[in-house]
């Protein structure tokens, strides 16, 4: 009977070809969108990433996310640092400074200070210098996208020329050098990552009393994280998350105060919706097309659960197939954008279960229409002209 079924699915190839056609523009649509989503909240704490030793990130009370800098004074890492169970801390700043290209423009840049001595938080993969170097007097390292593109120098041709290693750029009204170019994960602001050391971060930052924006912390072996977070709280009357706290937290802020969740979920409930419409339209005319047949197997002694195996299987057979062609061109589709982009595309394989699961939805909400119409079939109308 499996035989049969499939027989009659692949015998209508315009039905056929049209269902399917339905399945893979919902699974693409579904996929494509929430890739997308998930790469750009993957942005929201790209920072937490990039720096991945600290267990722990100590910030003001009063900052609600990653970029939310409340700046702390600057001896608060000490305190941290005769906290029980902690290994090492070190200060971080985190800003928002002006460079002004050698056109005259200004360009607004992400600065970076690391701790002098340590150097920890640095860029873990550098295309050209050394992070050593930062330890010069005005060195910079740049991040590579940032230095091809809006630190790029504008030719009179229109063509662009990358920043480079050993040349010279200012950053708010103070000289600096390019010592190294680095890679880094795209962040959400989309703007270009200069790293230099924290005493540099200071002295290039605008004058204020107060410009500690983390203190990193390395917990000891076999510490448990939450209780050495409420120990650094008791002792500081500051606010310490673990990575991933930190980072739910980033992420929960962009999900509740700004638009991209229900515009994205705007996109993949059309998908949905046009799934449905589509595929379901389509396979109940093909039930309806073939009907007789199901009346003839009646007829001959089919039972009604039998008759809803056959179209449940037909369901399934057009659903891996859509699912799979839409999840493969989402996928290429990303990953040609993402090389050759700045598109944020994530796929982890979370997604390719919801959109497994949607498609299911779609297939079975289909089959449903159409079991319906089969199941109130009488037999006798295999014998009517």
């Amino acid at each position: 009977m499996n035989f049969i079924a499939l027989k009659m699915l692949f015998g209508d190839r315009a039905k056929f070809i049209g269902i399917v056609i339905g399945l893979t523009f919902a699974s693409l649509l579904i996929t494509q969108q929430s890739a997308i989503f998930a790469g750009i909240m993957t942005r929201t704490f790209s920072f937490l990433l990039d720096v991945g030793l600290p267990d722990i990130w100590v910030v003001d009370p009063r900052a609600k996310y990653i970029d939310d800098i409340k700046p702390m004074d600057d001896n608060a890492y000490l305190q941290v640092r005769g906290v029980e169970g902690v290994k090492w801390a070190v200060p971080l700043y985190k800003g928002t400074l002006a460079v002004r290209l050698k056109d005259g423009t200004y360009q607004s840049c992400t600065v970076v200070g690391l701790d002098d001595e340590t150097l920890m938080g640095g860029p873990a993969t550098m295309v050209s210098g050394d992070l050593s170097y930062l330890r010069r007097s005005g060195a910079v390292i740049v991040d590579q996208t940032g230095a091809a593109g809006k630190l790029a120098h504008l030719l009179p041709n229109g063509k662009s020329v990358p920043l480079r290693v050993g040349e010279e750029m200012e950053i708010n009204d103070n000289e600096a050098v390019v010592v190294g170019i680095c890679k880094v994960s795209q962040t959400f602001q989309n703007v270009p990552v200069i790293y230099m050391t924290y005493s540099s971060a200071t002295l290039f930052a605008p004058g204020q009393r107060l410009l500690l924006s983390f203190v990193c912390v390395k917990a000891m072996p076999g510490q448990n994280l939450h209780s050495l977070c409420q120990r650094i709280e008791r002792a500081t009357h500051l606010r310490a998350y673990t990575r991933n706290e930190f980072k739910m937290v980033t992420f929960l802020y962009y999900l509740k105060y700004t638009g991209m969740p229900i515009n994205f979920l705007t996109a993949v409930a059309l998908g949905f919706l046009v799934g449905i419409a589509i595929s379901g339209q389509t396979f109940y005319n093909f039930t309806l097309d073939n009907l007789r047949y199901f009346g003839t197997l009646k007829a001959m002694g089919a039972r009604n659960g039998m008759l809803l195996r056959m179209i449940l299987l037909q369901a399934l057979v057009v659903g891996g197939i859509g699912y799979g062609l839409g999840v493969g061109a989402a996928t290429a589709w990303g990953m040609y954008m993402g090389a050759h982009t700045q598109l944020a595309f994530r796929l982890p394989w979370h997604l390719l279960v919801v959109s497994a699961v949607a498609v299911l939805v779609i297939c079975l909400s289909s089959a449903a229409l159409s079991i319906r119409k089969v199941m109130k079939l009488e037999p006798a109308v295999v014998f009517r002209s």
